[in-house]
């Protein structure tokens, strides 16, 4: 059995295809695409800003959370959309409350990064003393 039988035979690889499938499809979306550059400012702050292991998971947590729920709310969008073509209000309150997850766990994910970015980013470039140390 070559290969290329085998994985295309494995539940588990098959899975893992359709989940990537779901990122690839995902990414035409202009909100994912956002998230996924606010992802990575907040990583390369986090590597100048030295963050400890703690505050890496809190950070990692936040981008995971944010990225999980705007996957969710694309979803659920494409499916009121294949359910309901036409204009329904029920069905716009359905995406405008996804929506509002989204932007709930986007919103509390930034505040948090503020409260763990500028005291570190203040002490590395600002503080005279930890100048000093570097």
């Amino acid at each position: 059995m070559n290969q290329h039988n085998y994985m295309a035979k494995s539940p588990l690889l098959r899975s893992f295809g359709y989940a990537f499938k779901g990122f690839k499809a995902a990414y035409t979306e202009r909100n994912f695409k956002l998230h996924l550059v606010s992802a990575s400012l907040a990583i390369i702050t986090g590597f100048i800003s030295q963050l400890s292991v703690v505050q890496w998971c809190i950070i990692l947590i936040c981008i995971a959370g944010v990225l999980t729920l705007e996957l969710i709310n694309t979803a659920i969008e494409h499916l009121v959309n294949l359910v309901s073509p036409e204009y329904n209000e029920t069905a716009g309150k359905v995406k405008d409350i996804s929506a509002a997850a989204v932007l709930c766990f986007s919103i509390a994910s930034f505040i948090i990064a503020l409260i763990i970015f500028i005291p570190r980013l203040y002490t590395l470039y600002f503080d005279p003393l930890y100048a000093c140390q570097g």
